[in-house]
C-alpha cells in the first residue's frame, strides 16, 4: 500500500464523515424549528434589517451580576 492509495482512503472517509456530519446537523435544525425552540427566518433577517435604532430580534434577561445591581 503507497501513499497515494492511504490518501485515497483517507480523503474518502473524510468526505464520508463530513457529509453525515453535515446531514446531522441540518436534521438538528429542522427539528430544532419544527419545536418552536428557535426561528431561523426571524434571526435570518439580522442581515438585512442592521440599522441602529432597530429592535433587537433576541430579548434577553438582564445578567445575574446586573440583577443585584438593580435590586440595589
Amino acid at each position: 500500500m503507497d501513499i497515494r492509495e492511504l490518501q485515497a482512503y483517507g480523503t474518502f472517509f473524510m468526505t464520508v464523515f463530513l457529509v453525515v456530519m453535515l446531514y446531522g446537523y441540518i436534521i438538528y435544525l429542522y427539528r430544532s424549528e419544527k419545536k418552536g425552540e428557535k426561528d431561523y427566518e426571524k434571526l435570518g433577517n439580522i442581515a438585512l434589517d442592521d440599522e441602529i435604532d432597530s429592535t433587537p430580534v433576541n430579548t434577553s434577561d438582564p445578567l445575574p451580576s446586573d440583577k443585584k445591581e438593580q435590586n440595589k
